[in-house]
């Protein structure tokens, strides 16, 4: 660094008088000094490089670290945040362990329950029976304080008999008869209490009161009374349950006569039930047709839905069409007919009819015209209804357990239900002997233990709707497996056992919460409706409608929920996150997609409710068909309805499994086309079919972008977010 010494004008002066003064001394003098100054100005400088070296090296090192940390923090936090990017199947965490448990330890308390009722005699009341007096029937039982006939040796008397067995209180649930233990059944019928003494002395089995010896069951005044009502039904001992119930169907007539109030002559009701009862082995194979009708509309629904789609289209247009100018049409003649031909004494009510036809014509115009408009907007989302039905098809085609999935689903809800009626019984009879006003012993539970009955009530309901959410969980973990998977060769041998084993590994505290979530509405729901059947014809017309509209507002958001959960299990089955997490993140992409969303539930919907008629008419003509040939009866009703109901359900049961999977394909797909734009590392993972989807929406785009930014919008593919599509 080179040194410049600047002089002000008098120091100029004077140097220049210096060198003309021609002194060498001075000269020589001043050229030293000057040296002396470079030098000492050069080291100055040399010494502030090399601290700003230092410092400025310093800083370099100070921002790179700086900078290398911001790197790790921003990869971090990328880490974090790619499993809120949707990357499917890459990793798996448990979910929701708080409320996994949580639902163990409401499943304990399910069982203490169980525990409680079987450790308190309670199960034995209940297998062996036990009659009015608090004794067990087959056993040795001890005495009760205070009350008569109790603490009996019945150890041969194994069966309980009613004296009135088709004397029911349907109020209290219960037989509004006394109960005997008796050595056997009446397998005969007994018409006089002749009949009845017979039987006691040839099969040592006393059908009367203790108090009344056999000898005296016809010399006894007090026999009408303490005898069973005759005539006594042949019966026969339920399995497993020691009871003697009647074998002829008039007894299960009466017990129907209460339960249908509506029916005022009993004799047709017996022909009914008898129908019935002769026609079992057809309503048995009309359930089975229904069954295979079920499977086969599974299957071709995937081929034929692109015309079935437009036949419905066209039939509703001009079901709409024909509809509203007929009404126009007898609008004109009845106006152009009152003229001439009503008399003066109906012209009030032909003016009324008249009025009433236009209201109806404008309606139906207004109907029309709204219908018209929907399917206007709803037209370019039709084609992704018809081709998620046609992937579904193939989904079926790859993963044919899904077929079989309500089965496990109706088992395990059958086996819980059987568990839970079994200790609903259980409780029944669980308690200390009180004796009723009749001098009767009954079983009542009191103090806290009283409300076990409520906790398992909510048990029925919240676990009912965890095994239906498994099975929501284990369909949505199969089908994104399926779509995620690009190579459908590389699928794992059987995709329904690995969403199983994913749900049970880690998903089942989501599970868990989703149906609990249901169960807070579904009770309030149960209580109101409950509460309103109490109150039929006692409350008015305002608490009526109150009730009412709340019942249906929670009936609507029970809908809902269960939708929003449908799709959240879907969101977890993808990327492993938390029931909230997933069930905001699939609101999000729903409300996105909000016009496909409702075409796809309204055009898929209205094709799945067509198939259930289908199998449902096709099943009541193979009845009637099949019950006309049979002579044996001439009333078919019953049978009739009971095999259209079962059928009914059982297409409900398979095509909901059906709609279960074009929602799943549709979340998917709209993950897929918004994260996805098919270019290099970011290749769509969907179906050929729904591939020609997207490229034909690309191409409206870009004929509507010529047309136009409205039309441009409206044929926009997918949500906002997806780079193409």
């Amino acid at each position: 660094m080179e040194a410049a010494v600047t002089l002000d004008e008098p120091a100029a002066k004077d140097f220049f008088k210096i060198l003309k003064s021609k002194d060498v001394a001075l000269i020589t003098k001043m050229y030293l000094i000057q040296a002396a100054i470079s030098s000492h100005i050069n080291e100055k400088a040399k010494q502030l490089k090399r601290k700003m070296e230092k410092k400025v090296t310093s800083l370099s090192y100070g921002l790179i670290g700086h900078t290398m940390d911001c790197q790790k923090i921003n990869k971090f936090v990328l880490e974090k945040s790619s499993k809120r990017e949707w990357k499917p199947l890459e990793d798996r965490s448990c979910t929701d362990i708080p409320w996994l448990l949580l639902f163990v330890l409401f499943c304990i308390g399910m069982g203490f329950i169980c525990g409680f009722s079987v450790a308190t005699g309670a199960a034995a009341r209940l297998v062996s029976g036990y009659d009015s007096y608090g004794n067990i029937c087959g056993q040795k039982n001890a005495k009760l304080e205070a009350i008569p006939n109790s603490g009996m040796d019945h150890t041969h008397r194994k069966y309980v008999f009613f004296l009135d067995p088709c004397n029911l209180d349907l109020i209290n649930r219960k037989i509004k008869s006394v109960a005997l233990c008796v050595a056997a059944c009446p397998r005969q019928e007994l018409k006089t209490l002749n009949d009845v003494y017979k039987f006691a002395e040839t099969n040592g089995s006393a059908l009367c009161s203790y108090n009344l010896k056999p000898s005296e069951y016809t010399t006894s005044s007090k026999a009408s009374t303490l005898c069973p009502k005759l005539p006594v039904p042949a019966s026969a001992p339920i399995p497993f349950f020691h009871r003697c119930a009647p074998v002829n169907i008039s007894c299960y007539a009466k017990f129907a006569e209460a339960l249908i109030t509506f029916v005022s002559d009993n004799s047709v009701l017996h022909r009914l039930i008898s129908g019935v009862m002769t026609s079992k082995e057809i309503i048995l194979g009309l359930c089975l047709l229904s069954l295979v009708l079920s499977m086969i509309l599974m299957v071709i629904i995937r081929y034929i839905s692109r015309v079935l789609v437009w036949i419905l289209t066209i039939l509703v247009i001009l079901g709409s069409l024909g509809g509203t100018g007929v009404l126009w049409w007898l609008y004109a003649k009845q106006r152009k007919s009152a003229k001439e031909t009503v008399i003066p004494e109906q012209l009030q009510i032909a003016e009324d009819n008249l009025r009433a036809l236009l209201i109806y014509a404008i309606s139906a115009t207004v109907f029309t015209v709204i219908l018209f408009l929907i399917m206007l907007v709803m037209r370019k989302r039709v084609a992704l209804t018809i081709a998620l039905f046609h992937v579904a098809g193939k989904v079926f085609i790859h993963l044919p357990l899904l077929v079989f999935q309500p089965f496990w689903t109706f088992f395990a809800l059958v086996l819980f239900w059987v568990y839970w009626i079994m200790t609903l019984l259980f409780l029944g009879t669980t308690g200390s002997a009180v004796q009723n006003d009749k001098g009767f012993v009954e079983f009542k539970v009191s103090g806290p233990l009283q409300y076990m009955w409520w906790y398992h009530a909510v048990g029925l309901i919240w676990i009912s709707e965890f095994i239906l959410a498994c099975q929501q969980m284990t369909v949505a973990g199969a089908v994104v497996t399926y779509y995620f998977t690009r190579d459908k060769r590389n699928l794992p041998f059987t995709p329904i056992l690995a969403s199983v084993n994913r749900l049970i590994r880690y998903h089942l505290g989501t599970v868990a919460k989703g149906s609990f979530i249901i169960t807070l509405v579904k009770i309030p729901r149960m209580i109101l409706m409950y509460i309103h059947s109490q109150l039929k014809g006692k409350e008015n017309a305002c608490a009526r409608c109150m009730l009412k509209s709340c019942i249906c507002c929670l009936w609507c958001l029970e809908k809902c929920l269960n939708y929003l959960n449908q799709n959240a299990y879907t969101a977890t089955a993808i990327n492993s996150t938390n029931f909230c997490t997933s069930a905001k993140d699939a609101f999000v992409i729903l409300v996105e997609n909000a016009l496909r969303v409702a075409a796809i539930n309204t055009v898929g919907d209205f094709m799945l409710f067509l198939g259930k008629v289908l199998i449902v008419c096709s099943t009541g003509l193979a009845g009637i068909m099949l019950l006309n040939y049979q002579q044996d009866y001439t009333v078919w009703v019953l049978p009739l309805i009971i095999v259209c109901l079962f059928a009914f359900l059982v297409a409900h049961c398979f095509l909901s499994i059906y709609e279960m999977v074009v929602d799943v394909l549709f979340l998917c797909f709209a993950i897929d086309t918004k994260y996805n734009d098919g270019s290099p590392g970011r290749e769509f993972y969907m179906d050929k079919v729904l591939m020609e989807f997207v490229e034909n929406s690309r191409k409206a785009l870009k004929e509507a972008g010529k047309g136009g930014a409205a039309d441009a919008r409206e044929l926009k593919p997918m949500a906002a977010g997806a780079s193409s599509a």
